[in-house]
């Protein structure tokens, strides 16, 4: 579907201040969206908001594909409801956080981990003196998913988060007497995840409804992949490709060589069985959109070209390059879909090595695919990334959570390119640009694009410092935060509303 013409922020929560070392759906988030009103925008873009694993990617790393992140629990919301005293919330010492800037994710988790199981001990002492009809409407809503993720967390750690398919055969096959065992031995270790989960989408819902209250919408991502030490395999092994015997994966996602990588990118997760999901007509995809909907109202595919064929390569490999393109069930998928769910409220990352047959697609079922400034000014006039070739129904980035900031791009970037964009903004030469940033937000908005959206640190102009993923390095990504709401300032609002208003956003 096509959307109004409209802008917005992109920032992960994650990214948000607090003081407790990562950002969480507490104060600063409303904030967030009360400068994103002020400031005119009406789209708040995030990325997956699942538990993550090593390396805390979003995309690739997360323990499922349907539960929220605890660490993104305000702290300060629980104070609110009773389960903590204000003295129990201890900052994270400055000493933890070497870089403000940075989430010290060896430093966060022990740290707010230890304070919301406090908070739960308070909420277990509750639940044994009287019911909750709330919680327990949660739990059974959505039990199809909680069920096997909460059982999935608390076996992870009884077994100190070895993968899956090296606990006890029984568990790992999930014989049904072996379950049931272990759900009676770590019940109690179960309850309190479903206390986490229960809390985080308490808090996130009431923080969409004064997004949604307020005119924003919020840009949800589904990220093709899951983790291969997740609920998701583990619960569905038969949709996956994993070797029989070993239960690991037989094929690795990733993309071949491309922009990002001379080497081509190799994920890390089993790629899907599409023929065993054909003959469930594609249910767990449709119970995945049908509970990211419940939480946000737009959303964004990540690497839409796998829908179409994906890239597999087989386990072993050290890098993606020796892979093949493999076909996906394409139309027949987001037909299926449709049927289930009505009109699919979806923008398409259509980056990467894109053919015929994937624009096809994308434009059959009228999804806006991706535009990205950054990378409109290594060639010649035909440049589809340029604005001038832009179509309306497409979604307009400076750069994405995948791309340096625009300062960071331009301070690194050749000559050639510079004098290409100082030309096509009628400079003389580069040194003529003063404030790049906003010359890519400005060409961003004044697209014919429907859809613009802003990185935040191009908005408060910062450098490759604030980089939040760089594709080609897998350690240290998905760190940034900015250090206060002070940052938002009555003036970058002031100046950001009356471009979006000159452009009509």
């Amino acid at each position: 579907m096509s959307f109004p013409r409209a802008s917005g922020i992109l920032l992960h929560p994650t990214s948000l201040p607090s003081h407790h070392g990562i950002g969480d759906l507490g104060e600063s988030a409303y904030e967030f969206i009360d400068f994103l009103a002020n400031s005119g925008q009406k789209l708040w873009q995030i990325l997956p908001l699942g538990p993550t694993g090593y390396e805390h990617s979003p995309y690739t790393m997360n323990f499922s594909a349907f539960a929220g992140n605890p660490l993104m629990i305000s702290l300060e919301q629980l104070v609110t409801e009773g389960l903590l005293n204000q003295d129990e919330l201890i900052p994270l010492s400055p000493s933890a956080q070497d870089n403000p800037q940075r989430v010290n994710f060896d430093e966060a988790i022990p740290h707010k981990t230890q304070i919301l199981k406090l908070a739960y001990q308070r909420f277990g002492q509750s639940l044994a003196e009287k019911s909750n009809p709330e919680f327990e409407d949660f739990c059974q809503s959505q039990s199809a998913w909680l069920d096997d993720y909460v059982l999935f967390m608390s076996l992870l750690e009884a077994n100190e988060y070895k993968a899956w398919n090296y606990w006890d055969k029984s568990v790992a096959r999930r014989v049904p007497d072996a379950l049931k065992a272990k759900n009676e031995e770590l019940k109690d270790q179960i309850l309190y995840r479903k206390f986490l989960q229960f809390k985080f989408f308490e808090q996130w819902k009431e923080l969409r409804k004064y997004a949604n209250d307020k005119n924003i919408q919020i840009v949800g991502d589904i990220s093709i992949y899951v983790c291969h030490n997740s609920s998701d395999v583990w619960a569905n092994p038969e949709i996956f490709q994993l070797d029989p015997e070993t239960l690991e994966s037989a094929y690795i996602a990733g993309v071949p060589p491309d922009y990002f990588s001379a080497t081509g990118q190799l994920w890390g997760n089993p790629v899907y069985d599409w023929d065993k999901l054909k003959e469930t007509k594609y249910a767990w995809w449709i119970e995945r959109f049908r509970a990211t909907l419940q939480y946000v109202d737009i959303v964004r595919i990540d690497h839409f070209r796998g829908f179409e064929a994906y890239w597999r390569v087989k386990a072993g490999e050290e890098t993606a390059i020796n892979g093949e393109w493999v076909l996906a069930p394409g139309a027949e998928f987001f037909e299926t879909l449709g049927n289930s769910l009505g009109s699919l409220p979806v923008m398409a990352e259509d980056l990467g090595i894109i053919t015929p047959e994937v624009e096809e697609l994308r434009d059959r079922f009228d999804f806006p695919g991706m535009r990205i400034l950054q990378f409109a000014f290594g060639g010649d006039a035909d440049n589809p990334y340029l604005p001038h070739n832009y179509i309306p129904n497409c979604v307009v980035y400076p750069g994405t959570h995948d791309n340096d900031t625009a300062v960071g791009w331009w301070q690194t970037t050749g000559e050639a390119e510079k004098q290409h964009v100082a030309k096509y903004l009628g400079y003389d030469s580069p040194e003529d640009v003063k404030e790049i940033n906003w010359e890519f937000i400005r060409m961003a908005l004044a697209s014919v694009g429907d859809l613009a959206v802003l990185p935040l640190q191009d908005i408060l102009g910062l450098d490759n410092s604030a980089r939040m993923n760089d594709p080609s390095v897998i350690p240290g990504n998905w760190r940034w935060r900015y250090t206060g709401s002070n940052l938002l300032t009555s003036e970058l609002s002031q100046r950001l509303l009356e471009m979006t208003q000159l452009y009509k956003r």
